[in-house]
C-alpha cells in the first residue's frame, strides 16, 4: 500500500441491538487512528442479515456515536460520496462479483438445502463444508455444467461459496501482531451470497472497502480467522494492490480474565456493558447502559481509550484531544485487556473532578427534577462546586447534597443521643440566638465565632462539631460544615438547629 494513500476507516456495526463497549472502542480506534492522519471516518451499516434487523438500532447507533463525541465525517446519516452507506442499499452491486468469481473459479454454486445440510451435520458432528467434502455435496464442482445450468435457469435456491484452495498457506502483516499465516486446509468455503440475494459479511465488507476506498481496517480479534477468506477474496477480485493494512484489536475481558466480556457477565456482575440503555423491541426489556447510569462521555471514552492501549507512561487521563494526539497502534497490547469496573467508576470520578460547574449543572438539574425539587441555578452551582469531588457519578449529587435542598427527615441520633446533655443542649440554643443576630453571613466568620464558643463552653470540640454537623445534614458526611453553613443561610440553619434539639433532647 502506498504510503501517500489518504487515511480512510471505517466502523461497521450490524443494527442488531444494544452497541456493546467492545464495538464503542473500534470505532474509537478507528476515529483517533483517522483524526491523527487528518483522514476520514465512516459510518457503515452492515443490515446484511434481515433476519437479525432490530428497528431503532441504527439510530441508537448514531445517538452513541454522537454521545460520544466521534462524529462520522460520511455515513448513512450524512452521506458521502462513496455511498450508499447501508449493505442493503448495495444489494445489486453484490451478485456481480460472485458471478465474477464463479467465471474465474474461485467460488461455485451450492444447492444444499437447509434440511440437506442439517443431515450432514447429524452425520459428521464437526461437519464444515470444504475441500474434503464439497464433491460429495449439490453443487456446481459436482455436478455437470448442464444440470447446474437446469437448476439456475429452474430457479432453484441457491448460495455461492468461496473455493478455498488446499495446501496453501495465507500470510499478512498485521499492524499489532505482525505476521500472521492460516493453513487453508483448516478454512471452509464459506458462504459469499445468500439464497435472498444478500451477501454474507465475507463478500460484502470486501467489495465496499474496495468501492470505499479504505485504506486501514481496525475490528476486533474475533475476525482474525475470517482474515484469510477475506485476503483472498481481494486478490481473486484483482484488488491485491488496493488492499487494506489490518489491524486486529484485543478483545474486552471478562474481569476475572476468563473469556470475552459479554451482556450476561454485566447483567450477573451489576454493571453495564452497553454505552446507552438499550430496549429490546421484542420483551421491551431494557439493558441499563454508561450514560444512563451516570457516566460522563468524557469518562466513557478515556475509559476505552485505555483499555488495551497505553501511551507508554504512568497517565491515565485523556481528553479526546490528547488520545488523537498520542494515539499509536505500536502501543496496542496483543494481549486481551480486562474490564475493571471500579477502574471504570474511578474514571468518572476524575472526569467529574476537572469538570466544569457550568458543563454539569443541565444533568444536576435533572437529578434535582427526578427528586421534585427546584431551586436557582446559582444556588445548585455553589452547592456542586460544595460536593463535587465527592461524585463518583452524576446522580450521586442527589445523595451527598440533598440536605441543601431538604430539611433531614431523620437524625443519625444513634451517634447524638448516648453523649447528650443538658449542657449541650443550653449551647446550641445561645449559639443559636447569636446565629439570628449575624449580618454578614461567610463560613470565614463563622467558623472562628463558634470554635470560640466552645473554648469558651470548656466542652471539646469533637463533642460539639459532630452533633452540629449531624443538625444540619441528618448524618456524619457532607463537605465542611461551615461551607454549609454559608449556603443554607441565616434563617435555615437556626431553624434546623431548632428543630433537631427537639429530637435531641426528646
Amino acid at each position: 500500500m502506498s504510503s501517500e494513500r489518504k487515511v480512510r476507516v471505517r466502523f461497521a456495526p450490524s443494527p442488531t441491538g444494544g452497541l456493546h463497549l467492545g464495538g464503542v472502542r473500534t470505532a474509537l480506534f478507528n476515529f483517533l487512528y483517522a483524526r491523527q492522519h487528518e483522514g476520514d471516518f465512516i459510518l457503515r451499516v452492515e443490515d446484511t442479515d434481515q433476519t437479525r434487523f432490530v428497528p431503532g438500532a441504527e439510530e441508537y447507533i448514531n445517538e452513541c456515536l454522537a454521545w460520544c463525541g466521534l462524529t462520522p465525517d460520511e455515513s448513512p446519516l450524512i452521506g458521502g460520496k462513496y455511498g450508499p452507506y447501508r449493505q442493503s442499499e448495495r444489494k445489486p452491486s453484490y451478485r456481480k462479483y460472485a458471478e465474477q468469481l464463479i467465471a474465474d473459479g474461485y467460488a461455485y454454486y451450492a444447492f444444499d438445502t437447509a434440511e440437506e445440510l442439517d443431515e450432514q451435520r447429524k452425520l459428521q458432528p464437526n461437519f464444515r463444508y470444504s475441500h474434503e467434502n464439497r464433491l460429495q455435496l449439490r453443487n456446481s464442482l459436482s455436478l455437470s455444467e448442464t444440470e447446474t445450468q437446469h437448476l439456475l435457469d429452474a430457479g432453484t435456491p441457491h448460495t455461492i461459496r468461496i473455493k478455498i484452495p488446499t495446501d496453501d498457506t495465507v500470510t499478512f502483516t498485521d499492524m499489532i501482531r505482525g505476521k500472521v499465516a492460516f493453513d487453508t486446509n483448516l478454512v471452509d468455503d464459506k458462504v459469499l451470497l445468500k439464497a435472498d440475494g444478500m451477501p454474507t459479511y465475507h463478500l460484502a465488507v470486501v467489495v465496499d472497502d474496495k468501492t470505499m476506498d479504505i485504506s486501514h481496517v481496525f475490528r476486533g480479534e474475533e475476525w482474525l480467522p475470517s482474515a484469510p477468506i477475506h485476503i483472498l477474496l481481494w486478490e481473486y477480485l484483482g484488488w491485491g494492490d488496493s488492499m487494506p493494512s489490518w489491524a486486529h484489536l484485543p478483545l474486552i475481558l471478562k474481569p476475572d480474565g476468563n473469556g470475552k466480556l459479554s451482556k450476561r457477565d454485566g447483567d450477573r456482575l451489576g454493571f453495564p456493558v452497553y454505552a446507552m440503555n438499550w430496549t429490546d423491541a421484542n420483551s421491551g426489556d431494557t439493558t441499563k447502559g454508561f450514560r444512563e447510569m451516570g457516566f460522563l462521555p468524557e469518562a466513557f471514552v478515556n475509559m476505552l481509550g485505555v483499555l488495551g492501549w497505553n501511551d507508554g507512561t504512568e497517565q491515565e487521563l485523556f481528553s479526546l484531544d490528547e488520545l488523537i494526539q498520542k494515539f499509536g497502534v505500536d502501543r496496542i497490547s496483543k494481549a486481551g485487556a480486562k474490564f475493571d469496573f471500579e477502574k471504570a467508576k474511578w474514571f468518572n470520578h476524575e472526569w467529574i473532578k476537572r469538570s466544569s460547574t457550568e458543563s454539569l449543572l443541565p444533568q444536576i438539574k435533572t437529578v434535582l427534577e427526578h427528586h421534585q425539587v427546584a431551586a436557582d441555578d446559582t444556588y445548585v452551582s455553589k452547592v456542586l462546586d460544595a460536593v463535587k469531588e465527592r461524585l463518583t457519578f452524576v446522580e450521586d449529587f442527589w445523595s451527598q447534597a440533598s440536605f441543601f435542598f431538604l430539611q433531614p427527615a431523620e437524625y443519625d441520633l444513634n451517634a447524638v443521643k448516648p453523649k447528650w446533655s443538658a449542657e449541650k443542649t443550653a449551647f446550641f440554643e445561645g449559639i443559636n440566638q447569636s446565629f439570628a443576630g449575624f449580618h454578614t453571613w461567610k463560613a470565614a466568620e463563622l467558623e472562628p465565632f463558634f470554635k470560640d464558643a466552645i473554648q469558651a463552653s470548656g466542652m471539646k470540640m469533637g463533642e460539639l462539631m459532630m452533633p452540629f454537623r449531624i443538625m444540619l445534614v441528618g448524618g456524619k458526611f457532607g463537605p465542611d460544615v461551615f461551607q454549609i453553613v454559608e449556603l443554607l443561610g441565616r434563617d435555615e440553619v437556626v431553624n434546623r438547629v431548632k428543630k433537631a434539639l427537639q429530637e435531641f433532647d426528646a
